[in-house]
């Protein structure tokens, strides 16, 4: 089947085929929209209004202090990562959901620079590495976090910006201790080699940190298998978690034991309520945890990483290339002779789950297909951003989304005088 052949009753017998399509049942979309910014901020479960309710009404409500042990809301952080484990390779006891994918990554990188700082003591390398290496086109934080890191280390630190990938290798010398990567770029959908670019650094003498805040959830991720160092992600857009949930860190159980960092805070010490003056790290993934959790943040993350267990990674995966390869095709077939630019890779394995199309007007024209319900996002410099979630996307859904673009490109029907910015 081609795109030129395509109908919405095609799409509408995909959908009766996809062996996800019951899943869409399990999220709250309001009627007349099409959503295609889970790349964002994903879909509410149907099943977190009543977790929220719970966790305020009785948890905190009736049972107040004493649900920190019968509701298990102390242990929630770790428990939380055993159910996220699968979804990026990782194993039991390696991944906490904490804080926010910025204080993570800080917690990360100095973790990285300290463990690289300790091996040239040691002489085990042979090198004080000071480099940071990191795309410009990067998540702006990630890099602001780098920035922010080295200035406080001082004594030479720095982060040394790349433009494209072609230019890493040569970017991994004799001072590179850590490279810093976002696996899925947040503007483009480019995905990268994540065992490659992680064989590569430690070749070169350097720690690979990943960021996983556009692939947790929408492509398959196997951090073990890349022998990666450190991973961390957010669980508010591919994961549903709801509006600013707390992030995800990964730590291996070969660094845990040297995993340190300056933000120590109680619930990260061996011995939390024995209030002693001086700071002990306590054993394994624990030692990622600073201050007291957010728990009803936590909480609704929950109900999110419950809907993946009624399915797997590669669905997910086969589910969101179909989809992004029909919009693509429908786009580019249906919206012919408009100056669209197709900014996603077409090739699979370096596609995320999103679709980024540049126009001169993008802005104006992302606001127009917000008005008319299809809701996706804008990005500077004149791109439009559309996720695809497979867990609540459907084909009819790419079908009628390209229709509603079309129409407004073929009436100019948006308003180019509107005022720039990002439209989320």
């Amino acid at each position: 089947m081609t795109a030129s052949t395509t109908t919405r009753a095609d799409c509408l017998a995909r959908d009766a085929r996809d062996p996800l399509a019951g899943l869409r049942s399990r999220f709250d979309l309001p009627d007349g929209v099409i959503y295609l910014d889970g790349n964002s901020l994903g879909a509410r479960p149907v099943a977190a209004l009543a977790r929220a309710q719970e966790v305020v009404a009785r948890e905190w409500g009736t049972d107040l202090i004493k649900s920190w042990n019968t509701a298990g809301w102390f242990d929630m952080p770790k428990r939380l990562g055993d159910r996220l484990a699968p979804l990026v390779g990782a194993a039991p006891g390696e991944v906490a959901v904490t804080d926010t994918t910025s204080l993570n990554l800080f917690k990360a990188l100095a973790a990285a620079l300290r463990i690289q700082a300790q091996d040239a003591a040691s002489d085990r390398r042979g090198n004080d590495r000071r480099t940071i290496v990191t795309e410009r086109s990067n998540f702006p934080t990630d890099i602001y976090m780098a920035e922010g890191l080295t200035r406080w280390l001082e004594r030479g630190y720095r982060v040394r910006l790349v433009d494209s990938v072609d230019e890493i290798p040569a970017a991994l010398d004799a001072d590179c201790a850590v490279l810093m990567l976002t696996h899925v770029n947040y503007r483009t959908g480019y995905q990268h080699d994540m065992a490659g670019l992680t064989r590569l650094a430690h070749e070169a003498g350097a720690l690979a940190v990943w960021d996983l805040a556009h692939s947790a959830g929408a492509v398959p991720v196997d951090l073990a298998g890349a022998d990666a160092d450190f991973a961390v992600g957010c669980t508010y857009k591919y994961l549903n978690g709801g509006p600013g949930a707390p992030a995800f860190i990964w730590v291996p159980r070969k660094h845990q034991a040297q995993f340190d960092h300056p933000l120590s805070g109680w619930w990260g010490h061996a011995s939390p309520f024995a209030m002693a003056p001086a700071f002990a790290p306590v054993a394994g993934i624990g030692r990622a945890l600073c201050g007291t959790q957010p728990i009803v943040s936590l909480a609704l993350v929950e109900c999110g990483l419950e809907i993946f267990e009624a399915t797997d990674m590669a669905a997910i995966r086969a589910k969101s290339l179909a989809l992004t390869d029909l919009f693509i095709d429908l786009v580019e077939n249906r919206c012919a002779g408009h100056p669209l630019g197709l900014v996603t890779p077409r090739e699979h394995a370096r596609r995320g789950s999103q679709v980024s199309f540049t126009h001169p007007h993008g802005y104006a024209v992302m606001a127009a297909l917000i008005a008319r319900g299809v809701i996706g996002d804008y990005r500077e410099p004149e791109i439009m951003r559309f996720g695809f979630t497979p867990l609540y996307t459907s084909f009819a859904d790419v079908w009628d989304a390209v229709g509603i673009l079309k129409d407004i490109l073929d009436r100019g029907d948006y308003d180019i005088a509107a005022e720039r910015g990002a439209v989320t």
